[in-house]
Formats: C-alpha cells, sequence, structure tokens
C-alpha cells in the first residue's frame, strides 16, 4: 500500500503529518509513505490514500472523497494547493477516489499517532 503525506515543516500548523512520519514508517514498515509536493506532478493510484493537515477538524478525521470539501477562493497560482492538484488529477480521469486521513492542525502528536495507527490498520 502507498500513502501519500502532505504538510510542510516550515508552517507549524501545517506541519503535524511530517512530523509523525518517521513513527509511521517504523509502525507500518510493509507500507510505503511518500511524501508529496502540491506543487509537483505526481503519479500516483486511481484510489489515493492520504495523509494531511486539514483545516477546521476539531478531532482526526477520515474523509472519503473529494466532494467532502468545501473549495477556497482559487485567486493565483499561488492558491493551487492539494486540493486543487487532486480535483484536476480527478477531472483528467487519472483518480477516481481519494481517502484523507485527516490530522486537525492543533492535535497533539500523541494523540494522532494513535488514531492513525488504529484507523490504518483498519485500511490494512
Amino acid at each position: 500500500m502507498r500513502i501519500f503525506v502532505f504538510g510542510n515543516l516550515d508552517l507549524p500548523f501545517d506541519s503535524l503529518p511530517l512530523r509523525l512520519l518517521p513513527r509511521m514508517r517504523e509502525s507500518f514498515p510493509k507500507v510505503s509513505f511518500e511524501v508529496l509536493d502540491p506543487n509537483e506532478e505526481w503519479s500516483v493510484p486511481e484510489h489515493m490514500h492520504i495523509i494531511d493537515t486539514v483545516v477546521n477538524l476539531s478531532q482526526p478525521m477520515v474523509i472519503r472523497g473529494l466532494d467532502a470539501f468545501m473549495s477556497a477562493p482559487r485567486m493565483t497560482c499561488h492558491d493551487f494547493d492539494a486540493y486543487a492538484n487532486l480535483l484536476f488529477l480527478r477531472k483528467l480521469g487519472k483518480i477516481n477516489d481519494v481517502t484523507v486521513f485527516g490530522l486537525p492542525p492543533q492535535y497533539n502528536e500523541h494523540g494522532c499517532m494513535q488514531w492513525l495507527n488504529e484507523q490504518l490498520r483498519k485500511e490494512l
């Protein structure tokens, strides 16, 4: 299984998935965790599994499908993020389904790691 991890270590509110990455790799050695940048071209399977920070969550949540997200206004290329790239890939027929393991920006690392362990074991 491949799980894609999004985040930015330079932005504290967007760094939680990347801070958890070493522990996830240790807990799930048979899973390929791949860090993706929203501004790069992606080679992805038709069904993507993603771990990412999701703004406005109060607790971690599994989100199935892109239609569960609200789109933000996009005025410039700077506004082109992971969600916009996923929508573009769906429109091109490159992906057909997405499962996002959403982490709240302010949630504690220990709690998120416990939750991820539980959720990823269900998916495997």
